[in-house]
């Protein structure tokens, strides 16, 4: 009968290879790159609430004027 098992120990076997071969990033490579990406996740965050509040504001003057000449 054939092991069901061995398939799997022969993938796992190959993953634990190529992780072996990967180059990890050190401590300080790891918190300089988390760094980047929180400051620009802040800058995206705000640039998407400032261009929503300035579209909401252009669309309600708009909307006001209409409302106004409809009158």
């Amino acid at each position: 009968m054939k092991n069901p098992f061995r398939g799997t120990r022969i993938f796992v076997g190959e993953i634990v290879d190529e992780l072996k071969k990967a180059t990890w990033p050190t401590r300080q490579e790891l918190r300089d790159s988390t760094i980047v990406v929180i400051v620009a996740a802040v800058i995206l965050g705000l640039f998407t609430s400032i261009t929503d509040f300035a579209l909401y504001q252009v669309v309600d003057l708009f909307t006001g004027l209409v409302t106004k000449l409809a009158s």
